[in-house]
């Protein structure tokens, strides 16, 4: 079938304007072995940036797919950053190069948090969906889900040395889980409302909780041992008390009533007050919790240094005897609370000398350097990024802030976009800044501080701009010397809309004081300077009974269209502003107007979502499209063409054939509310700007659009969405309790079920043939022709099967399995005896073995056929994991025994001893240089 209309396609080109989103928090990171405390990570929509702070340059950027980051990590070794998106996926990039090679998709909703265990082999994440997953990251797999928490998922930690988990929530639990049962053991529930952030402090033996009031709580940990059954009695293995002996006393014998399922007490200890009374809104340490970074939503953060026991003990000393000469006979609970107020002390410092809603902080994360020095970045709410040194030995320390990242960003939305007439400069205007960009390397090349700016457009020969302000004012800006030229008192309320005329020699301005006021360009002598400069003169003024929202002039010259405040868009002939046309039909204000290249056709968008087309001929309505799901922002034709964009609040922009009045694209990508969008002079590049602080630049490809791809893509979309909310697959014979598989049912599980029962059918298949041509040749006596599926040129067919397993990524491989029909199962339990016996891929085949008789026991246990199968299994599958077993037990055995010799020969330590020496001999070295110095 020909195209009888060809469309050409716009992609995602860039995205820029933003140096932080709020969403996600903000993290140090260490980039090639670069300097600590010089790069830090935050998300920008659906990518992460790399910032190096000192030079204030993007350095990486982590490419994102669709869904907006809401969490970042660092690995304890700084090579990769797990990233968490809103669809509840997880990715993990390398910082070497920036790609992601391991994926997770296990949560319905937002990932909340993410944290590594010391080691960096495994994974927590927490989400909306109130599910906790923890993730085994060499084998790219998910463990288990747990379940208990009703709410948000706000922090969780693992314990350094034991297998433990704690997970707090904004349902006012803290919840602790052993990890080797997959149960919650304990459950806190001393706070009165949401838990917003907790710490493990002092070894592990202390946790530390932010709730919604003014206080951080304190809780000691002590850890028991494991009870003997015949004695009863505990012994405590690690962490302190603040209970006197004979209360200790009390204690154990209360602990001995219910040992057998104790694995720790976690008793309250005190409390420490804020200065801020408003929730915690993030609560952080440095790597070795010695500092507590602490604010909420206004702009003081609050920093905490955790004392040594030593410093614990002299401030206690001192305050004990100050206490025992006011308070003799209450020397225990003194000491109580001396001890939890002299674990630390507490230094603030204000971003702001008046703090402002706009600045307010939104994430830190602090770095301890060497020599005492603190390191401390914050994202603010206002698209900035800004870090902060000082030193912690000092009484009272002083914060110098060391850089400040806001060039490549405006503080507030940019409401609206202008395209210079060769196509190369982008104008950008928000409440403070006007900024001007180079659209092909998308950097600043002038910004200048302006009024909230409401409407803008570059001056015929692309050397001024004119912007309209909220109020009422018209400013002349010189983009050569970034100057203010002039502010005009334009009107008496809002300048909506402003228009250049048709034959370039003025604008229009509409305004919400109801009037429509002409001006025209022309050149003054500057008092200060001497030099002509561009001023605006008032010619005339069309006075009307509503607000103005809109205006544009047709490109002949010979009508003006009004929008007003009445749902009514209003037809003047510009020469005699005499009225012309009424076009009405909207429910709601006309936001948006745009007129075709050949004056013959008018496009409105209005805040009831649709957008209706009119001819300027008679004012008849050609056609009403319900256009978006929420208020339409902007809309504007392609020049020369009937093809137009429009904006909406739902987040997308669209594309619409205004002869056809067909659809025609999509660009997704925005996160918040498109406010405004430019097209440039030659249709080529669209530049668009929301309320996520994006700027987003789309480019027109050669590649045509065929209608009916788009609205088939469109439905793949909306099944993939229905699948990613639907109900988490069952196990069979698997109880709801705490512990669940921690996979997701996915497009891409679904595709890799239908690969492997595509696999068993060719095998059955070649199988049957291969047994037909054996028998054949065998009645024929010679051999005969055999013809092989092409798919298993290369391959056997068994090898085959095993072959797109291996394919399927190992963190979907369970729920791929589940999803496969049992009738298939009997052939790939004979297949993988097959591959055991053969000891191919032992460790792949087993783990699939061991889920598909978790899931189908009952039906594999019924059936007669399956024993003899399943006996063999048993007895190979133990064989060859012996096997194994013993091969990498000889080989580490070797390895340590290599290890052993070398070190014995050359005096060299390996692997964690290295640095430790190397450490012993840069100060032995270090003193040798004194001594000489001192010497000399």
């Amino acid at each position: 079938m020909g195209l009888t209309k060809q469309y050409l396609c716009y992609v995602a080109s860039a995205v820029f304007g933003v140096i932080g989103s709020q969403k996600a928090n903000i993290t140090y990171v260490t980039l090639r072995g670069g300097e600590k405390g010089r790069y830090v990570a935050v998300a920008a929509c659906e990518h992460v940036f790399i910032w190096d702070v000192r030079k204030g340059e993007k350095v990486l950027i982590l490419q994102g797919q669709k869904h907006e980051v809401t969490f970042l990590c660092p690995s304890p070794d700084g090579v990769h950053i797990a990233v968490g998106y809103e669809d509840g996926a997880v990715r993990i990039f390398s910082l070497l190069n920036g790609e992601s090679n391991v994926s997770f998709n296990g949560h319905k909703s937002a990932v909340s948090v993410i944290h590594y265990d010391a080691l960096g082999a495994r994974l927590v994440t927490g989400s909306k969906d109130t599910d906790v997953i923890v993730w085994d990251i060499i084998n790219e797999c998910g463990l288990y889900r747990l379940r208990g928490h009703k709410d948000v998922i706000t922090q969780a930690l693992f314990l350094r040395d034991k297998n433990l988990l704690v997970t707090c929530s904004k349902d006012s639990f803290v919840k602790w889980w052993d990890l080797d049962t997959q149960h919650c053991f304990k459950t806190m529930v001393g706070h009165r409302s949401e838990v917003w952030g907790m710490v493990l402090l002092s070894q592990e033996s202390r946790l530390l909780t932010g709730s919604a009031d003014s206080e951080l709580r304190a809780w000691d940990i002590n850890y028991l041992e494991e009870v003997r059954k015949d004695t009863g009695e505990p012994k405590v293995k690690k962490g302190k008390t603040l209970l006197d002996d004979d209360d200790e006393e009390d204690n154990k014998e209360e602990v001995d009533e219910s040992l057998e399922e104790r694995i720790l007490t976690c008793e309250k200890a005190g409390s420490i007050l804020r200065e801020a009374r408003d929730r915690v809104v993030s609560l952080t340490t440095d790597r070795h919790a010695r500092v507590i970074a602490c604010h909420g939503n206004d702009s003081v953060l609050e920093l905490f240094t955790v004392l040594s026991e030593e410093e614990v003990q002299k401030k206690m000393t001192k305050k004990l005897k100050k206490a025992k000469k006011k308070a003799t006979n209450q020397g225990s609970s003194l000491a109580t609370l001396f001890r939890i107020r002299g674990l630390f002390t507490c230094t603030h410092f204000s971003l702001t000398p008046h703090p402002c809603p706009l600045s307010s902080l939104r994430w830190v994360d602090c770095l301890s350097c060497a020599g005492g020095e603190l390191k401390v970045v914050l994202l603010l709410q206002n698209n900035t990024v800004e870090t902060y040194s000082l030193k912690t030995s000092q009484k009272t320390p002083v914060a110098d802030k060391t850089a400040r990242l806001t060039l490549g960003g405006h503080r507030t939305d940019a409401r609206t976009l202008a395209f210079s007439s060769d196509n190369l400069a982008v104008l950008s205007a928000s409440g403070d800044t006007v900024k001007v960009w180079n659209r092909s390397t998308l950097q600043v090349i002038r910004t200048m501080a302006c009024e909230y700016a409401l409407c803008s457009l570059f001056v015929p020969g692309d050397r001024q701009i004119i912007l309209g302000t909220k109020s009422g004012k018209l400013q002349i800006f010189e983009l050569g010397s970034g100057s203010l030229l002039e502010t005009v008192d334009a009107h008496d309320g809002a300048v909506w809309s402003i228009c250049l005329a048709p034959d370039q020699r003025g604008i229009i301005s509409g305004s919400a004081d109801k009037t429509v006021k002409f001006w025209e360009f022309e050149l003054v002598k500057d008092k200060e300077t001497s030099q002509k400069r561009l001023t605006v003169k008032h010619k005339r003024t069309l006075q009307l009974e509503e607000d103005v929202l809109c205006v544009k002039f047709s490109p002949d010259h010979r009508l003006l269209a009004v929008s007003l405040l009445d749902c009514t868009v209003k037809i003047f002939y510009t020469d005699t502003l005499k009225f012309f046309l009424s076009l009405y039909g909207h429910k709601l204000p006309v936001l948006c107007l745009d007129i075709s290249h050949d004056s013959t056709i008018i496009a409105t968008g209005s805040a009831d979502r649709n957008v209706k087309i009119w001819g300027l001929d008679f004012g008849d309505c050609h056609r009403s499209m319900f256009a978006h799901d929420d208020s339409i922002m902007f809309l504007q034709f392609v020049p020369k063409t009937h093809l137009f964009f429009t904006a909406g609040k739902d987040k997308k922009i669209k594309q619409w054939d205004a002869d056809k009045f067909e659809h025609i694209q999509t660009l997704e990508g925005h996160h918040r509310e498109v406010w405004c969008l430019a097209i440039s002079p030659n249709g080529d590049h669209l530049v668009s700007s929301s309320h996520d602080k994006s700027l987003r630049l789309w480019e027109r490809t050669r590649e045509p659009i065929i209608l009916e791809e788009e609205r088939e893509m469109e439905r793949e979309a909306e099944f993939e969405e229905s699948l990613a909310k639907g109900d988490a697959p069952v196990v069979p014979g698997e109880t709801q309790g705490e512990a669940a598989p921690a996979g997701k049912k996915t497009v891409e599980t679904v595709k890799a079920a239908e690969r492997i029962m595509e696999a068993l059918e060719l095998y059955k298949g070649e199988t049957r043939k291969m047994e037909e041509h054996k028998y054949a040749c065998e009645s024929a006596g010679k051999e005969v022709d055999y013809k092989r599926n092409l798919s298993l040129s290369l391959f056997k067919p068994s090898r085959y099967v095993l072959d797109v397993i291996k394919k399927v990524r190992s963190s979907e491989l369970e729920v791929s399995l589940l999803v496969l029909p049992f009738p298939y199962v009997p052939e790939l339990l004979k297949l993988f005896n097959s591959y055991i016996q053969q000891g191919l891929e032992v460790e792949l085949v087993c783990r699939c073995l061991f889920f598909l008789l978790k899931i189908h026991f009952g039906q594999i246990s019924s059936n007669q056929m399956l024993l003899s199968v399943i006996d063999e299994l048993r007895t190979n599958t133990l064989t060859k994991v012996r096997e194994i077993r013993d091969v990498m037990g000889f080989n580490s055995a070797a390895l340590q025994f290599l290890q052993r010799e070398i070190e014995s020969k050359e005096d060299v330590m390996f692997f964690a001893d290295a640095t430790g020496r190397l450490e012993e001999k840069k100060k032995k070295r270090r003193k040798r240089e004194r001594a000489v110095l001192t010497i000399a």
